[in-house]
């Protein structure tokens, strides 16, 4: 008799668990509206550079770049930080697809942002090797303009802005020079090219989300510029997109150009370059640390300020090595104590 009134609770414990197994596969798999982003192990970037008539450095070491994965979160994930990728960040969809826009626009801007990155780096690179490189700066391009700012209804993606208040503009950092001398919620006068024809755009600053006294218009821009190598330069990271790799670049394509830059330590690096070997700020930094710790890198060349900072809060003994431009990236590693 007590065999038999076990019979149902077992039926009952049974049916339980397949319902919870199959709750938790749906959740697994099926994705949410959030995004996450993931770290990728740095890899070397050699084999992925070619420079026409190269004599690549010997030794060891080796210069190294780290992208990140951006992908839907599932449901689980979500839910349960526990299940998330080990230095992972969950991200509202607004946060990485602005409005209006989609995943897909977002991964072709990123694709363009590369083939910008590599000319430009391969220009700063083969000039400081000596080449005359003949690099005609001609504005800043509008990648992106946020939703919710003011400029998003004067500045579109593919303006490009060449002067602020009169004042000629050549490259983002002038660009970001100009608008510094504002205040949030000045009006600025901005001369704008678009489509071949020059048109003058007035738009409002806001103040910078991390620095409320700082004025930013609320534009992603990058270099617009006519390029001409003096050599030719092939970079292929396949499907990675995205501005971020390129000082990784420009110092890989002084390696293949004999320079010991790395001077046998396994050098990762991360940073936007501008014609003139400013560099600036990236994101997915704390996951690219994470990257750059599984892949056992020596150093790890990060943006100074606010990208550093974050490295170092995740860097766990990594050296984290703070750069404003190419030229100071090269002697910062000139001055590394020999690898022992």
């Amino acid at each position: 008799m007590p065999l038999l009134a076990r019979l149902p609770t077992r039926r009952l414990v049974l049916t339980a668990a397949l319902l919870l197994a199959v709750a938790l596969a749906f959740l697994w798999l099926y994705p949410s509206s959030f995004y996450l982003y993931v770290p990728n192990e740095a890899q070397p970037l050699a084999e992925h550079v070619e420079v026409e008539g190269a004599e690549p450095a010997d030794g060891e070491g080796g210069i190294y770049y780290v992208d990140v994965t951006i992908r839907k979160a599932t449901l689980l994930e979500r839910l349960l930080s526990a299940t998330r990728p080990d230095g992972s960040t969950l991200l509202p969809e607004h946060a990485v697809v602005p409005p209006g826009s989609s995943f897909r626009e977002r991964a072709q801007a990123g694709r363009e942002q590369m083939a910008r990155s590599k000319e430009v780096a391969a220009a700063v690179a083969l000039e400081a090797a000596g080449f005359d490189v003949d690099a005609d700066p001609q504005g800043a391009l509008v990648e992106a303009v946020a939703p919710d700012v003011p400029a998003a209804e004067q500045l579109e993606g593919g303006d490009v802005i060449v002067a602020v208040e009169d004042e000629p503009v050549e490259t983002p950092a002038e660009l970001r020079a100009e608008v510094s001398k504002a205040r949030p919620g000045d009006r600025l006068d901005l001369d704008v090219r678009r489509d071949g024809k020059l048109r003058d755009v007035a738009v409002r600053t806001v103040a910078a989300p991390d620095d409320p006294g700082r004025p930013v218009i609320g534009i992603q821009v990058s270099q617009a510029a006519e390029i001409d190598l003096p050599r030719e330069v092939e970079i292929d990271l396949g499907a990675v997109g995205g501005p971020s790799a390129g000082l990784a670049f420009a110092l890989e394509v002084l390696e293949q150009l004999g320079r010991d830059v790395d001077r046998g330590y396994r050098v990762a690096a991360t940073g936007e370059i501008e014609l003139g070997g400013t560099i600036v700020p990236v994101g997915g930094v704390k996951q690219k640390t994470f990257g750059v710790r599984e892949a056992g890198a020596d150093v790890f060349l990060v943006p100074a300020g606010d990208n550093a900072a974050e490295a170092r809060r995740y860097a766990d003994g990594l050296r984290v090595i703070p750069v404003e431009s190419f030229q100071q990236a090269l002697r910062k590693l000139a001055t590394l104590p020999p690898k022992g």
